[in-house]
């Protein structure tokens, strides 16, 4: 049997919420996940809508690099 690894050197994740504490919670969780295969975060983009009820609406890009 051979066994072949790869280590993943760029990752971009996206994340949606209803709320900021919700969205950062999403991020917080996966950077902790993205720690343990060797992923910092490298960026973050974020935008946040607001639709024609007066509901907000939140979504980050995040990319992570190798460490």
């Amino acid at each position: 049997m051979n066994f072949q690894f790869e280590l993943i050197l760029d990752k971009v994740e996206f994340f949606e919420a209803n709320n900021l504490k919700t969205l950062q919670k999403k991020i917080e969780s996966q950077i902790d996940e993205n720690r343990a295969i060797l992923l910092a975060v490298h960026s973050v983009s974020h935008q946040m809508h607001v639709n024609e009820n007066g509901q907000t609406y939140f979504t980050a890009v995040v990319h992570f690099k190798k460490k």
